[in-house]
């Protein structure tokens, strides 16, 4: 799927639906958002590189790029298969990344409601450790969507939020600004939690989906005049069952009473397109994760110029 094509089935901003990719690996039924999709192609052989992760196929340069392969059948069921010369390679781009995964069908595209992606429970995804974002119905098909940001902090977890970056900044003062944060990663919201913390954000509320966070804030709506003790800054992922960042950023910006509160979208989502939707949305700022030293910086600017 070259980027033309893609370009034609992005989706119009705030109006919290996906479109999910399915793809299989040995004939179970995954799914991958088609914002984190650039191309499809046909497998090609790779180059071993040694002392890397099990998972780490090796490497190939199309087009002068050189791109890390995961082998993702074998990240998934931990066994290693001889590549099939009719595997494809979904290339990606996240977290200012590019990374192409070994797979062994394309099935289709489906647009569906974020409503309609629901967290799997403890039997599949237990705690940190899941793999599962969660789980859509696809047509008559229900879907497993895969962290594909964990998959990759668990190969290199040097990608993932690095709390050094907040360390580097010395001791700092403790805020008392209320911040509202919606991220459905357990993983990450606690990385997340503890590093702001460490940035002497310690009022934080955590929400797993947009939706949650949304229910907490409207009502305030109701009592303007204490709004601004109740919540300071909304920080938000895109990616949320229920309700994505995007709706959530619509919503709270569309506001008459709520619409001055800053939001920040924190995402691994954010490319130039991205950008330009959250922007149209009225996002005060937007980074990619994992950068939490710039998410601290925005924060301090943004509660800043708002008591100014």
């Amino acid at each position: 799927m070259r980027e033309n094509q893609r370009g034609k089935i992005l989706l119009e901003s705030g109006t919290n639906e996906i479109e999910i990719m399915q793809f299989t690996i040995n004939n179970n039924l995954y799914g991958i958002n088609v914002a984190k999709v650039r191309e499809i192609m046909m497998s090609v052989p790779v180059k071993h590189i040694p002392h890397v992760h099990p998972a780490v196929e090796g490497i190939f340069k199309p087009r002068d790029v050189v791109l890390t392969v995961v082998d993702l059948p074998y990240y998934l069921t931990g066994k290693h298969s001889e590549p099939d010369t009719k595997d494809l390679f979904i290339i990606t781009n996240f977290n200012k990344m590019y990374i192409a995964f070994r797979v062994h069908t394309v099935v289709g595209i489906s647009r569906i409601s974020w409503t309609g992606i629901h967290k799997p429970d403890k039997t599949i995804s237990s705690g940190d450790s899941g793999v599962a974002t969660g789980i859509a119905q696809c047509e008559e098909q229900l879907v497993t969507v895969l962290d594909f940001e964990k998959i990759v902090a668990d190969i290199a977890p040097e990608t993932s939020i690095q709390m050094k970056e907040v360390e580097s900044m010395g001791k700092r003062e403790e805020r008392d600004y209320s911040v509202l944060i919606a991220e459905d990663s357990v993983l990450l919201a606690n990385v997340l939690e503890k590093a702001l913390q460490k940035a002497g954000y310690h009022n934080l509320k955590m929400f797993s989906n947009g939706q949650e966070l949304w229910d907490y804030l409207k009502p305030m709506a109701n009592d303007p005049e204490t709004l601004d003790e109740k919540v300071s800054i909304v920080i938000t992922d895109i990616e949320m069952p229920s309700m994505d960042g995007h709706r959530l950023t619509k919503l709270i910006k569309s506001d008459p009473v709520l619409g001055h509160i800053p939001v920040v979208i924190f995402s691994s989502l954010i490319t130039e397109e991205m950008w330009i939707k959250g922007k149209k949305l009225g996002a005060d700022d937007q980074m990619s994760k994992p950068e939490i030293g710039h998410l601290v910086d925005v924060m301090d600017a943004l509660l800043e110029k708002k008591e100014k």
